[in-house]
């Protein structure tokens, strides 16, 4: 049945307002990489982090990996800074050293994981306080963490305080044999208080990381001491080995885990808690973030009354296919499809969505420059080669993405659906509202229905007596919405489309 188009009577503008003076700015995408594996004596470099101090400095930091071959490799923490927004680089410097003997963690070397000689440093967390100090916290060989901070912006550090006694704290409860921060970046609450992610594993699984709970731990007197939370995320049958976790302050001053698990469901969880410590809500499935098993990002972007919206972005691989095409419930998926995704009602729906990496992309930490700036720290593959396949030296770099909010809502495709209860993978679209960049918005009315594809996203297809046709040139990128009234458009872990083409596409069903 073809669609009929008559003229749409009410103007829609989406996500058009910014903060700050860059109101009336272009849309800017600029690319700079900061670590290249096989360079600087380390075989790759991983798990970046990433923060802006109270100055404007950026310090970019992450994981070098002597050999590549494991998370329980030789590994250092290295840092570098940016003094001008992130345009150019100092040297990279190693900043974690514990003076005197090591030991292994005795569940890598059980499993073979990796030889006694090894030195892990892993999982570097910064944090940049509201009073100019940067308090970082780092782990060795996942079984003992450490406590350092500057007050010149990462230039010198004080030397590393163990905090491992914090962690002791949980053993009553969880008895675990593998601990780690974050990773990412720590945040400072309204109140003072600092808050990390963490998570904990018994090492009897695989990789020595499963299983795993999720927690924080948290400071009140801005990094002397530390106190451990409840924990937030258990592990059970429905939220599956929960374990990096990220987390942010809505504006309300509760505080939100977004939760990496290998749970069957394929996406994110949720838990909110009234002060990043305690009475964690019941954790639940954000159904609009694809979760194909890697770390995420997210960052507070701007607040009422500072600013018109309550705006966080988040980043992750948006992708749920399979370059062998065997996926499986709660087992990886292709690290591809970096995306960003923007919520302006505090992390309750996620309106905007842009692919940043669409080729092999994992795991990232997102920052905030003072005049509004985004910064994306990730990581990335080399080359088309990269994202066929599944291997260590697929993390090929660590790029630097800066980006605007123009860039990041330009060309967006809204939607208003009414969803079909019947049936978790089709859909009802009644109308789609379309902007074809800068023209008059038309409104299209269909008997169209849409099919979630295996990489998560959404195709349209044209009812054909009881069978489904695909509409050509018509793969929208359409990500499925929990709220039948809310627009909640993702980017599609294909090439995107233009506003333009898919406003032609839509035409031509």
């Amino acid at each position: 049945m073809l669609c009929r188009t008559r003229p749409f009577l009410a103007f829609m503008v989406l996500a058009m307002s910014c903060t700050g003076p860059s109101m009336a700015a272009e849309p800017q995408l600029a690319k700079l990489n900061l670590f290249e594996a096989g360079k600087g004596d380390y075989a790759l470099y991983r798990i970046p982090g990433l923060v802006v101090t109270a100055k404007g400095t950026v310090l970019a930091y992450c994981e070098a990996r002597r050999t590549g071959k494991s998370d329980w490799d030789t590994i250092d923490i290295l840092l570098r800074r940016s003094t001008d927004g992130g345009k150019t680089w100092s040297p990279r410097v190693k900043i974690a050293d514990v003076p005197g003997p090591k030991t292994k963690n005795p569940v890598a070397l059980a499993q073979k994981l990796a030889n006694p000689e090894d030195v892990t440093y892993n999982n570097p967390v910064a944090f940049a306080n509201r009073d100019g100090s940067v308090q970082f916290l780092f782990c060795l060989e996942y079984c003992r963490c450490f406590s350092m901070r500057s007050d010149d912006d990462g230039v010198t550090w004080t030397k590393p305080v163990e905090i491992t006694a914090t962690f002791d704290k949980f053993r009553p409860e969880y008895n675990w044999k593998v601990l780690a921060t974050g990773p990412g970046h720590g945040i400072q609450l309204k109140s003072g208080r600092l808050v990390v992610p963490v998570w904990l594993s018994t090492g009897t699984g695989g990789h020595a990381h499963r299983p795993s709970v999720t927690s924080t731990i948290f400071s009140d007197d801005n990094g002397r001491t530390w106190q451990r939370g409840e924990i937030a995320v258990p592990n059970t049958n429905e939220w599956f080995n929960p374990n990096e976790t990220v987390v942010v302050q809505l504006a309300d001053g509760r505080v939100m885990l977004n939760v990496r698990s290998e749970s069957k469901t394929h996406r994110r969880l949720v838990t909110i808690s009234p002060d990043g410590a305690t009475g964690w809500s019941k954790p639940r499935f954000d159904n609009a973030l694809l979760e194909p098993i890697c770390m995420a990002s997210i960052i507070r972007l701007s607040e009422q009354p500072a600013s018109d919206k309550n705006r966080i972005v988040f980043a992750n691989p948006h992708n749920l296919a399979r370059a062998d095409g065997k996926e499986a419930d709660g087992k990886s998926r292709d690290r591809k499809n970096l995306s960003i995704k923007l919520s302006e009602d505090d992390g309750q729906t996620w309106s905007i969505g842009k692919v940043l990496e669409p080729g092999m992309s994992a795991y990232s930490d997102l920052a905030v420059l003072p005049d509004g700036t985004i910064l994306c720290l990730y990581e990335r593959g080399r080359d088309a080669g990269d994202d066929e396949q599944k291997k260590p030296t697929s993390y090929a770099l660590l790029t630097l993405a800066r980006f605007n909010l123009e860039w990041l809502t330009a060309g967006t495709v809204a939607t208003t659906r009414d969803w079909n209860k019947q049936d978790q993978l089709d859909a009802k679209l009644d109308r789609m509202t379309i902007t074809d960049d800068g023209q008059t918005p038309n409104q299209l009315v269909c008997d169209t229905t849409l099919r979630e594809l295996p990489d998560g996203s959404w195709s349209l297809y044209r009812l054909a007596g009881e069978d489904f046709e695909p509409s050509p040139k018509n793969d929208l990128g359409l990500t499925r919405s929990t709220d039948a009234t809310t627009a909640n458009t993702q980017p599609a872990a294909e090439t995107p489309q233009t506003v333009a083409e898919s406003a032609r596409a839509a035409r031509e069903i």
